[in-house]
């Protein structure tokens, strides 16, 4: 399913929304204008957002204590369908995202799917801390024909080409309308197995919303007033900007209305232990420890070597002490997978692709002080995996089990060789994918790391780039699609110093040298 949210394409805490699709910016509420008097349902829900004004996405006050927002809009590190999030917040009734209206915080959320197939169900239902005293938007009671005249909203992107947050020409702190209509769905979309949503909006002209108009209102009259027909979900399949999809409330109404009536309320989603998910860059890591590592020592944080930003060590080298390069703080998560803490990188000590492709980073804060803040530290194991092992794959959503059929002899891609590399079991949950490079393989009582997950065969090619092949002892080349790999770590505690240093001069040290060693 190839849909474009009209969110932003952001962590949530640690995790990128990981079941967001691919948000882009796009084009803005194009058509309409400026409102002039504020609507007391219009809802601005902001939270990890790079704006300013912290608005995240639109959403609509349907109850005094309930508000409806796109699914996509609702992200919690683990992907939760139903909990309690933390810093969420909503200004309810105002022309503005940052002054007037009322102000509340979000206890409690609900999704009715945390992936967003169909799309006619990414939709989300918000409960407020403390009622409002602003008049709800009540239900459409059926889904729109086509041709109904409908009313946007949003804060969204004011442009064609918008891309800087902190341009308030381009992402404006108020609000905007625009009229438009419901289209035939084959507009937006094609596919009659799915709930299905609606399509509003043209393209000459185009109108439609913009990128943080997720979750906004498509309006249509009822009576003197307005009922609520849609939610900003964003393109469709068609691969054109407008017009854009949106959920079909009155599709929803029994979901609804079960949770605000308290008849049919979902269970909270069990929140699986992430402790120690590290975001390190636009991969994942955690902070490691080996036996000579003293508590007043910078603390390292380890990822692969292929996630340093300034450029992958070459071939048969490595990167030797060299100032950091991560232009964000390394952030640390605790338990529910939110950030416990944070440090930020001073020096990146090590990095290979060539025999294992690992990283380390030291950290300006010792791991004394990470104790204090409570953040989780891992063991370097000094033991390699061996086949028949039983791991757990730290991602930052969950730590599904891992098994390692097979030790691989070499493993070859793009030029580069990692020795003694673990091929997952098929029938795991583990998988190695685009996001979570660098994840710890931890052994199963989580405080040690046994490996660093690296790679997977994307399309069936032979030792290219994104498509690993394994090679035997007697040199046979073996390449099959979907096999996910991870690295060995454990060869690293030998040439770790006092000090958090790299000495590849210490006896048993094995790592691969800078290019003046080889």
């Amino acid at each position: 399913m190839r849909i474009r949210f009209r969110s932003l394409a952001l962590p949530t805490g640690l995790a990128l929304a990981a079941t967001m699709a691919g948000a882009v910016p796009a084009s803005a509420v194009i058509g309409g204008t400026e409102s002039t008097r504020p609507y007391s349902f219009m809802v601005s829900l902001q939270y990890d957002s790079p704006r300013p004004d912290g608005h995240r996405c639109g959403a609509v006050l349907i109850a005094p204590q309930w508000a409806v927002t796109a699914g996509h809009c609702a992200n919690t590190p683990t992907g939760s369908t139903a909990g309690v999030p933390r810093g969420w917040k909503v200004r309810v009734g105002s022309l503005d995202t940052t002054s007037g209206g009322e102000v509340t915080d979000i206890d409690k959320f609900y999704r009715r799917h945390n992936t967003y197939d169909p799309p006619g169900e990414d939709i989300a239902l918000l409960h407020l801390r403390t009622p409002v005293r602003a008049k709800p938007v009540k239900l459409a009671e059926a889904t729109p024909a086509d041709g109904t005249p409908v009313r946007i909203l949003g804060w969204g992107a004011a442009g064609t080409s918008c891309d800087d947050f902190k341009d308030t020409k381009c992402f404006p702190g108020k609000l905007r309308e625009a009229d438009t209509e419901v289209v035939p769905l084959d507009r937006c979309w094609d596919d009659d197995g799915h709930t299905l949503p609606l399509c509003v909006g043209r393209a000459e002209p185009p109108v439609g919303p913009g990128t943080t108009d997720s979750g906004g209102p498509a309006l249509i009259r009822s009576g003197d007033g307005w009922a609520l027909a849609g939610t900003v979900i964003g393109p469709g399949i068609r691969g054109a900007d407008f017009p854009d999809m949106y959920t079909d409330v009155a599709k929803n109404s029994a979901w609804l209305n079960g949770i605000v009536t308290g008849t049919d309320v979902p269970p909270d989603t069990p929140v699986p232990n992430v402790e120690g998910t590290a975001s390190v860059g636009d991969c994942k890591g955690a902070v490691v420890r080996s036996a000579t590592s003293r508590p007043g020592d910078p603390a390292l944080v380890l990822t692969n070597g292929h996630c340093v930003p300034s450029g992958r060590p070459a071939p048969g080298t490595a990167l030797v002490d060299r100032p950091a390069d991560l232009a964000r703080p390394v952030t640390i998560a605790g338990r529910d997978g939110y950030p416990k803490t944070s440090a930020r990188a001073t020096r990146l000590v090590y990095a290979t692709m060539t025999g294992t492709d690992v990283a380390l980073y030291r950290l300006d804060k010792t791991y004394a002080q990470l104790a204090r803040e409570g953040a989780k530290v891992f063991r370097l194991a000094t033991t390699p995996m061996r086949a028949g092992d039983r791991l757990l794959l730290s991602y930052s959503s969950s730590r599904p089990k891992c098994t390692v059929e097979a030790v691989v002899p070499h493993l070859r891609e793009a030029g580069y060789q990692q020795d003694d590399a673990v091929r997952y079991a098929p029938s795991d949950t583990c998988v190695s994918g685009p996001g979570y490079s660098g994840s710890a393989l931890l052994t199963p009582d989580a405080r040690t790391i046994a490996g660093i997950n690296n790679t997977h065969n994307r399309d069936g090619g032979r030792c290219t780039e994104d498509n690993p092949c394994e090679v035997g002892r007697d040199g046979t080349v073996t390449a099959v699609q979907g096999r996910g790999y991870g690295q060995q770590v454990h060869r690293i505690s030998a040439c770790l110093a006092r000090g958090s240093r790299i000495d590849l001069s210490r006896p048993g040290c094995t790592l691969t040298g800078p290019p003046s060693s080889v």
